[in-house]
């Protein structure tokens, strides 16, 4: 390897975590503050995963009775497949224990030049960090298979998910961002997101929910094919982007369950309601035996059954549960038991965790409150009154980390509008309302469920209650994804875009699919 020079008065020295970095000078965008709350998820969540593997290995080592059997070993490797300036690469190396080595790969020589001068800096072995140049799909379909594997493109993932899949051993975690919002969270271009992912996309209260369902389905999806089974750990939606945590199992048998947990979405474009369908059931046979069949016909009608407007449908995507609440409470734990100097970010990390604990786990998708009242033109009632009333009613109901002002519950829909119907009584109805509207139709409906706001004891959540930082506001002006990094003009051969910050292009993506390719990213 040739010998690394570089003058450090050249550079601006950036620190985060455990780490400092040379950045270009003449390079604003370089560097986005606001990602290292990711960087700090990610450190938390590969802590989390490790500990949690290694004590399955032990357990495992402590049943077998094989006289020949060794203790296996406690370290694992790890590939970062769009390093640019290999920032998270070093801190990776410096702040999480029990690595053997980390590969950080990129596609263009400056890219691998600016790890390879950080790592130098941070005083890391070459060995421990070894920066790579090559295409990340490559990369990842000839190299040895790794504990972990990170993705963290600008805009989309999905033309690394078959790559990362096919790269990860059994039982390893995948790490992936999805930046391309504008496809995932919106119906502007429905047809670049089922191309990219497999489905449509929803532009409703919940849609960055479904943003996090859609990813995981294609990563589903490319699990599937190689007959492996992914488990979503801990699915975050962050500022600009989601951020999903996934173990990988090679059980034959679990891939058996996708059907059940896979589906399509119909909602209702005035009053938001909305109603899921998996394509598949899962029913007992004979004696320990399973049936799995086909779903029956659609669960709803082609009118919305509250307001008689027309749905929609999105999907399909992924309505199995988004995390593992043991994994999440493991590593809530050990993020509030840390010292303060080792995340930057622990105080939203904690908001962020607690509320994530908070959700409901088996209802996929959750009302917007604000939306649920403007159908029927009326105020919103504070969360707590409808939370109550839907406790008071037998239902469970929760807040979700996706949306503020959202309630997440087992309630059936006529059970949430027979509450919207008994606010509106004590609020008052709308003179606006036209008779015959979808508004009127909403409110002319009898109720069928007795409602009581009497206060309960659990409507208001613990995370506000002890006034955690729940929901991250702009941490400071102009504060979104950054532009992306400019570089010197590439050779003719090399057609492809990659990079996972604005230090390298990063959009393997066909350029007809690419529509975000112009949108700014974050480091």
């Amino acid at each position: 390897m040739d010998e690394i020079s570089y003058t450090v008065d050249d550079f601006q020295q950036i620190s985060e975590g455990k780490a400092t970095i040379l950045f270009p000078r003449n390079n604003e965008v370089f560097y986005n503050p606001v990602q290292q709350f990711n960087r700090d998820m990610s450190i938390a969540a590969i802590k989390t995963w490790r500990d949690v593997t290694n004590e399955a290995k032990q357990q495992r080592y402590e049943r077998s009775t094989n006289p020949s059997k060794t203790p296996p070993s406690t370290q694992f490797t790890l590939l970062e497949a769009l390093a640019a300036s290999g920032l998270r690469s070093v801190r990776y190396a410096k702040e999480i224990d029990g690595i053997d080595h980390i590969v950080a790969n990129d596609l263009l020589p400056d890219a691998v030049e600016s790890i390879r001068r950080n790592v130098h800096f941070n005083g890391l072995s070459p060995q421990l960090v070894r920066a790579h140049q090559g295409d990340a799909v490559a990369a990842m379909h000839s190299l040895p298979r790794f504990g972990v594997v990170d993705l963290d493109p600008y805009g989309s993932a999905a033309p690394f998910i078959d790559g990362a899949i096919h790269a990860v051993e059994n039982g390893g975690l995948i790490c992936v961002t999805c930046t391309d919002l504008a496809i995932l969270a919106s119906n502007n271009h429905p047809e670049t997101c089922f191309g990219k992912y497999g489905g449509n996309p929803l532009k409703a209260g919940f849609c960055h929910e479904m943003a996090l369902r859609l990813v995981l389905n294609s990563l589903q999806q490319a699990a599937g094919r190689y007959r492996r089974y992914i488990e979503p750990l801990l699915s975050c939606s962050i500022d600009f982007y989601v951020r999903v945590f996934v173990r990988v199992h090679d059980r034959p048998l679990l891939a058996k369950t996708v059907a059940s947990q896979t589906g399509v979405v119909y909602h209702c474009r005035y009053c938001g309601t909305f109603a899921t369908q998996p394509f598949g059931t899962i029913d007992p046979g004979k004696g320990q035996s399973t049936k799995y069949r086909i779903a029956a016909a659609p669960t709803a009608a082609q009118s919305c059954e509250t307001c008689g407007s027309g749905q929609e449908i999105g999907g399909p995507c992924w309505l199995g549960p988004l995390h593992n609440k043991q994994f999440v409470q493991r590593m809530y734990d050990a993020v509030c038991a840390a010292d303060q100097s080792v995340y930057g970010t622990q105080p939203r990390m904690r908001g962020m965790l607690k509320v994530i604990l908070e959700e409901l786990d088996d209802t996929p998708l959750h009302y917007d409150i604000a939306t649920l009242c403007s159908a029927v033109r009326c105020v919103c009632p504070p969360l707590t009154k409808l939370n109550s009333a839907l406790l008071n009613a037998g239902y469970r109901v929760s807040g979700v980390h996706t949306h503020q002002g959202s309630i997440k519950t087992d309630a059936p829909p006529h059970v949430i509008w027979d509450a919207i119907r008994a606010h509106v009584r004590e609020t008052g109805r709308s003179s606006r309302i036209a008779a015959g509207s979808p508004a009127d139709r909403i409110l002319s409906a009898q109720p069928t469920t007795d409602i009581s706001f009497e206060p309960h004891k659990d409507a208001d959540p613990e995370s506000r209650r002890t006034k955690l930082l729940r929901y991250q506001i702009n941490p400071e002006k102009f504060w979104g994804p950054k532009a992306r990094h400019s570089q010197p003009a590439k050779p003719p051969a090399t057609k492809r875009k990659q990079g996972a910050e604005p230090g390298s292009e990063a959009a393997q993506a066909d350029e007809s699919m690419d529509l975000d390719a112009k949108k700014p990213k974050a480091n």
